[in-house]
């Protein structure tokens, strides 16, 4: 397990933004990670996108790389932000393109 924290680690640390989600930014397979996936269309925000559905090991070890039961999971500049509810609670009140561009 602890090469998938690893991978996720070096994934998270290449990226400013990176979403982890069950399918592409294209073709979400779930309404949660469709929503996060509009709410960073809204910014314009560049992002890596990991589809968790494409590898077991990485689905279950970013649970509990995060401890954070649920997917999709989003990182910026390397810390964890949340799920879809806390990233659409950022997007109402504003703070998410505060976030994003920090």
């Amino acid at each position: 397990m602890s090469d998938i924290k690893e991978k996720i680690q070096t994934t998270i640390d290449s990226n400013k933004i990176v979403l982890f989600m069950k399918g592409v930014p294209d073709a979400p397979q779930c309404g949660f990670s469709a929503q996060v996936v509009q709410v960073l269309g809204t910014y314009g925000a560049k992002y890596e996108s990991v589809d968790v559905l494409a590898d077991y090991d990485v689905r279950e070890g970013i649970k509990d790389f995060s401890n954070w039961p649920t997917i999709p999971q989003l990182y910026v500049n390397g810390k964890f932000v949340g799920g879809c509810d806390i990233v659409m609670n950022h997007h109402r009140s504003g703070e998410m393109e505060a976030l994003l561009n920090g």
